[in-house]
């Protein structure tokens, strides 16, 4: 077996609490390519779910909790989710007096990460009983995956959608499907998700706007960017009067990431879907 694979190869993560660990990445490096230096043409919100976060209490037994992390689509920065995920890693063994005082520490130090002030809440694993847990949902609306169409493209196409509107009455109608994929651009690995899309216009041919969406296929980028150019491909080409974008992607190294853009409603709720 070749000694360049990378697997079984050790990742260093930290023994104390390293906020110097956190990354910000601009959100103009993906927002100046789509013309969107001057105004936001939506409004959103960023919502991670961590399930592996743990610290120590003040007598060294262990405390596991879940977090969820909420960051406004107008922070000047995202946050890189490798260096998130080794953030989170090195509360494994430090001290806390409790949970109130972990999520401060969370908020503090991911605010000066990404520019904005971020919401943070932690969940215990074990639920209390006036604690309800948090239920698995399903995509709203129609899904668009059985629709008979011939695709051979697999790099961002916005052409695809050229034309894509038919004639006739005005529509509000939310579509959905499951083969979102892209893949980071730091390390190369494929993000999955299902994606969501909500609009009132012209109807949307379904058959083209599939093919647009298994265009990301090979595509390079970061979660928040793909929602964000989706949204704007979708308002250039098929010009709707309302347009919602909201992509649930699957989790991966304990995190998962669903970017919500909307330039009408905001985010109602954020359950996990089944395969997050």
């Amino acid at each position: 077996m070749s000694t360049d694979l990378p697997l079984g190869k050790p990742t260093s993560y930290p023994l104390v609490y390293s906020p110097d660990l956190l990354v910000g990445i601009p959100r103009a490096q993906g927002r100046d390519s789509l013309d969107l230096a001057s105004r936001l043409p939506f409004d959103g919100i960023d919502v991670w779910n961590a399930y592996e976060l743990s610290w120590l209490n003040p007598r060294g037994k262990p405390v596991v909790a879940v977090a969820q992390l909420r960051i406004p689509a107008s922070s000047p920065s995202i946050v890189e989710s490798k260096s998130l995920k080794l953030y989170l890693n090195s509360f494994n063994g430090a001290r806390h007096e409790s949970a109130a005082a972990v999520r401060d520490l969370i908020e503090e130090d991911l605010a000066h990460t990404v520019g904005v002030q971020v919401q943070v809440e932690l969940a215990p694993v074990s639920l209390g009983a006036n604690v309800e847990a948090p239920s698995i949902g399903a995509p709203e609306g129609e899904c668009i995956d059985d629709e008979d169409t011939a695709i051979d493209t697999y790099r961002v196409d916005p052409g695809l959608l050229e034309g894509c509107t038919t004639s006739g009455t005005e529509v509000t109608e939310t579509l959905h499907s499951h083969l979102l994929k892209s893949n980071c651009p730091i390390t190369g690995q494929p993000d999955w998700a299902t994606l969501l899309i909500r609009y009132r216009g012209a109807p949307i041919d379904r058959a083209a706007l599939l093919r647009y969406i298994v265009s990301y296929r090979s595509h390079d980028d970061f979660h928040e960017h793909c929602v964000e150019r989706i949204f704007v491909d979708l308002k250039r080409h098929c010009r709707p009067a309302a347009l919602t974008v909201f992509a649930r992607y699957t989790r991966r190294g304990g995190v998962d990431i669903n970017p919500f853009r909307s330039d009408f409603e905001t985010l109602r709720d954020c359950e996990r879907l089944w395969r997050q």
